[in-house]
């Protein structure tokens, strides 16, 4: 009985010191907005009165990071305001976490419905300059110059992102 005793406790003292001696994982943090380039692809699809494109997110740190979920996308003024409601989300892909290595990028499709397909009422038509975006879990935007027609009414969607996705 002895006996048993001793391998047993031989064997948990082993499974120990491999526990300890192992390298543990770092884990990666988020990407921080400085250390991201985003840009739109303009090589788009149109389907049933809306355009689509993917928004780009390239790290452009010395090290890995992450993201995950939706970025966050309105349209803006000449003057930095933002136009009407920001960005809807379209869930039909599943949401991960995206790991971009230096120089790695991930994208999200961005669909912008033809502002023109809204009554006149419920819009309020103007021409947008750009596009304010957000990394998913950013508080700092970037901006990104590409005009398009937009409705300025708040409630108004004119504009949907999918979830990030490995480029």
């Amino acid at each position: 009985m002895a006996h048993v005793r001793l391998i047993a406790m031989a064997t948990a003292i082993a499974a120990l010191s491999a526990l300890v001696a192992a390298p543990s994982r770092a884990t990666t943090s988020a990407c921080a907005s400085r250390a991201l380039d985003v840009w739109l692809n303009t090589q788009a699809g149109t389907a049933a009165g809306s355009t689509y494109y993917r928004l780009e997110f390239t790290n452009l740190s010395a090290h890995a990071c992450t993201l995950r979920g939706y970025p966050g996308v309105s349209a803006i003024a000449a003057n930095g305001r933002q136009l009407g409601s920001p960005a809807g989300r379209n869930r039909a892909r599943t949401t991960r976490t995206v790991t971009l290595a230096p120089g790695g990028s991930a994208s999200a499709v961005l669909q912008i419905t033809d502002a023109h397909n809204f009554p006149p009422a419920s819009c309020r038509l103007a021409t947008a300059v750009g596009l304010r975006v957000y990394a998913p879990g950013a508080t700092q935007a970037k901006a990104v110059p590409f005009p398009f027609p937009t409705c300025t009414k708040a409630g108004t969607v004119t504009l949907h992102t999918e979830s990030l996705q490995r480029a």
